[in-house]
């Protein structure tokens, strides 16, 4: 069997390390993904996962690793090998996954872009954990028991570090932090949605200055 390159686990931890924060990016139209991916950027946060739930996902990660060439980049809500392959195209530095099939956890194995693979359980995580992942997403976070949940993966699991994202908010990210086997907090709330449609790029910047300084 096929296990995970030093190569894939050293790029993923890398992303994983150059921010306490990943904000979950939603692009509802194409000319807001580099002003706000700026605005993240000049208030400290160095990676960003742009998702897939929309269109403009695909195009929005290739403007913003043109902008920010200094900025980890990534694509968000991958559920398939063809929006994987999309996403390497579009050149997406890394890959998360809401959840994990065999055929992704496979995929990635090769693939030039890591995978971040989300679980929700054990059963799960042990997917990935054959195959030599260490690294996961745990989402729903807050549905799938949070910090109670982080801390019960924690035994049978010692090694895996997570980025838990999913119902975490700017006053419970330090909480998750503290944790031992949390490296890094998804999030949403680094991007409010009415601040956004104002287009209010230096009320994102605070809101991120803000949320770095909130967990230091």
């Amino acid at each position: 069997m096929s296990q995970l390159s030093g190569y894939h686990r050293d790029r993923i931890r890398s992303v994983l390390g150059a921010s306490p924060l990943m904000p979950v990016i939603t692009i509802k139209h194409p000319d807001e993904a580099v002003p706000l991916c700026q605005a993240l950027f000049d208030g400290g946060v160095r990676v960003m996962e742009i998702t897939l739930r929309t269109e403009h996902g695909l195009k929005a990660i290739k403007s913003v690793r043109e902008a920010l060439p200094e900025a980890w980049v990534g694509a968000g809500t991958v559920t398939s090998l063809s929006q994987y392959r999309q996403a390497e195209a579009a050149g997406a530095q890394f890959i998360v996954t809401p959840g994990v099939t065999e055929a992704l956890l496979e995929f990635a194995l090769t693939s030039e872009a890591p995978l971040l693979p989300g679980v929700s359980t054990a059963s799960e995580l042990m997917l990935g954990y054959g195959l030599g992942y260490r690294e996961f997403k745990f989402f729903p976070a807050e549905v799938a028991g949070g910090i109670p949940a982080l801390k019960a993966l924690n035994g049978p699991f010692p090694d895996a570090a997570f980025c838990p994202t999913g119902g975490i908010r700017r006053d419970t990210a330090k909480d998750y932090l503290a944790l031992s086997n949390v490296q890094t907090v998804g999030g949403s709330w680094l991007t409010p949605t009415d601040v956004v449609a104002k287009r209010d790029w230096a009320q994102i910047t605070k809101i991120a200055r803000g949320s770095l300084s909130d967990i230091s």
